[in-house]
């Protein structure tokens, strides 16, 4: 009889997810630090051309290009002369479920009813619950959605409730845990009894159905003006968006386009915290996942992520909780487009970053979400303000998470802020290190480096050194 200890359970992971995904990552696996990510990649088996009929089937994708004429012209008269990028958006709420998830959740539903699984699951607090649900849905297969949603005093947040309500709305049961490690041991647990496909967040089906995305914008934008757009910005939370977009990009060739994360700074406040938990307004788009997913993408609930951001990524640009609740009211008052905070992330980074950037300069928002009665700013900072948190206008730079939100005085106060991308780099190098017990680095290992962290021969020879870890001869 198998134990179902927490050591036990989480010891025999690879084994559930070869079961729950029909894949044995330990074929990737090279022994030392690297492994064969594009081999992952590849073992999808599918053409772009065979994503793009599996999502038209379900009706996802082939979402709206709109130019954000309104907020564009108001970045102009915030901007020293001459600057003022022209702001784009892809209305990904056009999707089934309102959101560009529907696009990572089409393909795994589509390999689960393919291969015969008698149902999907995911582990998700967030959209991509909604959008698994509804392919289950459209594809009559059973659906379990795993929550993590309450602290210990059992109290939700509106946006996560919200979220619930939409699986529940699609026929998907729903089970909802406290914040804490059980998140990962429970699912595990339900994937093994149950016998479900494992649509996670982070398998390489998931990744690739985000390369349409990167596709349609490209294409998009050759068809509105005749060239590629200059960037592209994309909310980064465990990276997948991120990376499927570029991935997608690549595809067209459009080389001089561009990858920029954005993410809510909440520096200082402990995601897995019970008492921090309910202190943030944003579930997902933040630091406390977009940094440690980007340094350490493999504590996720597969063996190896196929969500690897630093591979892609030329900036990270980070934003205030109160700057991001502003530009979800102007681009409600200004465009006529209500739309979920969160997926307004990446659209204030744009805000900010054009007034930096030349007029002809093209700028395109990856997505944006469906708002829903938890989800838009007035419940989320009512929720706020009932938690101790202080809710006023101000600077944005004297926000700090759990204690304030602050909305800016004025849109002038909204700014571009850089992560740091080379610390990350670093600490990317070594947690790999970590993550494979190396005592040194083989040549193989060396260009593995290189590449998930973009950067040269000399630059992980030196992190590895750092460390005490000499490359092989």
């Amino acid at each position: 009889m198998k134990k179902n200890d927490y050591q036990s359970v989480m010891a025999r992971d690879n084994d559930i997810m070869k079961q729950a995904l029909a894949m044995d990552y330990r074929k990737y696996e090279s022994g030392g630090i690297a492994f064969d990510y594009e081999g992952l990649m590849a073992d999808v088996g599918l053409s772009l051309e065979d994503i793009k009929k599996i999502q038209r089937s379900t009706g996802v994708g082939d979402t709206p290009l709109l130019e954000l004429k309104n907020l564009s012209a108001l970045s102009r008269k915030l901007s020293p002369k001459g600057k003022g990028a022209r702001i784009f958006i892809k209305d990904e709420q056009c999707n089934p479920s309102g959101s560009f998830k529907d696009r990572r959740a089409s393909v795994s539903a589509y390999i689960a009813r393919k291969s015969g699984y008698k149902g999907i699951m995911a582990a998700t607090s967030g959209n991509y619950g909604a959008a698994v649900a509804s392919q289950a849905a459209m594809l009559n297969l059973p659906c379990i959605i795993v929550q993590e949603c309450f602290d210990s005093k059992r109290v939700g947040q509106p946006e996560i409730l919200e979220k619930q309500r939409k699986c529940e709305s699609y026929g998907a049961e729903v089970i909802q845990l406290t914040v804490g490690p059980e998140l990962f041991y429970v699912y595990l647990r339900i994937l093994e009894d149950t016998g479900y496909f494992n649509a996670s967040l982070y398998s390489s089906y998931g990744i690739a159905g985000i390369e349409t995305l990167g596709v349609e914008i490209i294409e998009g934008v050759r068809t509105l003006e005749g060239r590629d757009p200059d960037v592209i910005i994309a909310t980064n939370a465990g990276g997948g968006n991120l990376t499927g977009t570029a991935r997608g990009v690549l595809r067209t060739g459009a080389k001089n386009t561009k990858i920029v994360g954005a993410s809510v700074d909440l520096a200082g406040l402990s995601m897995a915290s019970d008492t921090g938990f309910n202190r943030k307004s944003f579930t997902t788009g933040h630091t406390g996942f977009g940094m440690p997913y980007s340094t350490d993408p493999d504590h996720s609930d597969v063996p190896r992520s196929a969500a690897r951001p630093l591979r892609y990524m030329d900036d990270y640009l980070l934003v205030k909780q109160g700057e991001v609740f502003y530009i979800t009211e102007a681009l409600a008052q200004l465009e006529g487009m209500e739309r979920g905070p969160a997926g307004n992330t990446s659209l204030t980074a744009a805000f900010a970053l054009a007034q930096t950037l030349a007029e002809d300069t093209i700028i395109v928002v990856q997505e944006t979400e469906y708002t829903g009665a938890g989800k838009s700013p007035q419940p989320q900072l009512s929720f706020a303000m009932e938690n101790g948190v202080e809710v006023k206008f101000g600077s944005p730079e004297d926000e700090v998470p759990g204690e304030n939100i602050i909305l800016p005085e004025t849109p002038g106060m909204i700014r571009v802020r850089h992560a740091d991308l080379n610390h990350m780099r670093k600490s990317y190098i070594k947690k790999s290190v970590e993550h494979a017990g190396a005592k040194e680095a083989a040549a193989t290992d060396i260009q593995y480096l290189m590449a998930e962290t973009r950067s040269s021969e000399d630059f992980v020879k030196s992190c590895l050194k750092e460390i005490g870890i000499t490359p092989s001869p």
